[in-house]
């Protein structure tokens, strides 16, 4: 009965939520798919959040459209993914991953780049001197409560003073300003535009660090990497730190891609620099504070190792299923 009540409430939620274009466009794709007609998909879609506890657009993301029902199973959707971050990551402790000001404290260990709040910078302009003299030539300004790059800009540092700074930081609402992170030259090589980041999904059994997978974010013309920002992300092998499959984009109309549509690089059996380094600095940053069980970490590469940018206690169901092309709730089913 509860899960009936959630799923109604949920369906509310989707439907004030949802881009409504991109259902329009993912719906007459779906159509063109299968040769159904559009109603008749998004009577199934519907049908399908209730059966499978996923989102409408999760219907589209997950091809549910072409999947039999025993293949619909395997998805961990919006709703099931909600919950089981509740029981993983509980509001009561979550709040260090769900802040960057605060995961940055918590995390010192594994952050090697330059950062400062809003407050410290107003408190001491020696810092914001510092920081905008760092090596990079360039700043990172954020909102510490920020989701999926949406609230990240990126501004050569020439352009300020730390007076303008402290400006152009209350003019944005953003409360964090960073280092920009220079990556490896091999990931430089690959995608200049952005940073792009390796993602490594933890869980956590009986003070045991259980990898889930790992994937490689890849920016498109964009200073973000996040596939909901229109990039891409690539399977990679745990054991060798190797891309093991073409990357995809979230966009079910876009076909996934072996080599960077612009710089031409393969992306496709890239070989993540420093994967040995990536994997124990992860292991130890996931031990560090238990009462997180499940994370998923977003790293940096550099020439001087890995470091981590962020970790999130609710990690994209997208990114983690996508880019294998397949269902994975079986994974973490059985630590509910």
């Amino acid at each position: 009965m509860k899960s009936g009540i959630n799923r109604i409430l949920y369906l509310g939620y989707y439907v004030v939520k949802i881009d409504g274009k991109k259902l329009r466009k993912f719906l007459k794709y779906a159509s063109a798919e299968t040769g159904k007609p559009a109603f008749v998909i998004l009577i199934n879609c519907i049908v399908s959040l209730f059966k499978y506890n996923i989102s409408l657009l999760d219907y589209f993301y997950f091809r549910f459209y072409e999947k039999s029902h025993s293949e619909r199973l395997e998805w961990a959707g919006s709703g099931y993914m909600y919950e089981y971050h509740l029981i993983m990551n509980p509001k009561r402790s979550r709040g260090i991953l769900e802040n960057k000001i605060e995961f940055l404290e918590k995390y010192a260990d594994f952050v090697r780049h330059k950062h400062c709040t809003l407050k410290e910078l107003e408190l001491n302009q020696e810092t914001a001197i510092d920081l905008l003299g760092n090596p990079s030539g360039k700043i990172v300004l954020k909102l510490s409560t920020g989701q999926v790059g949406a609230e990240v800009r990126v501004f050569d540092s020439l352009n300020f003073t730390p007076e303008s700074l402290i400006i152009k930081m209350k003019d944005l609402g953003f409360d964090l300003a960073e280092e920009y992170i220079v990556q490896h030259p091999a990931l430089m090589d690959l995608s200049p535009s952005g940073l792009n980041t390796v993602r490594i999904f933890t869980q956590l059994d009986q003070g045991t660090v259980v990898f889930l997978g790992a994937r490689l974010r890849v920016s498109v013309n964009s200073v973000v990497d996040n596939m909901g920002a229109g990039n891409l992300a690539a399977p990679v092998l745990m054991e060798t730190g190797v891309v093991n499959g073409p990357a995809v984009y979230s966009d079910i109309t876009r076909p996934a891609v072996s080599n960077h549509p612009v710089t031409g690089i393969a992306i496709e059996g890239f070989k993540i620099p420093f994967w040995p380094e990536t994997l124990d600095m992860v292991t130890k940053a996931a031990l560090l504070h238990p009462e997180n069980k499940s994370i998923g970490w977003d790293i940096a590469i550099t020439s001087y190792g890995p470091e981590l940018v962020e970790g999130n206690h609710n990690w994209c169901k997208l990114l983690w299923q996508l880019p294998v092309k397949q269902g994975l709730k079986s994974m973490i089913s059985k630590y509910i």
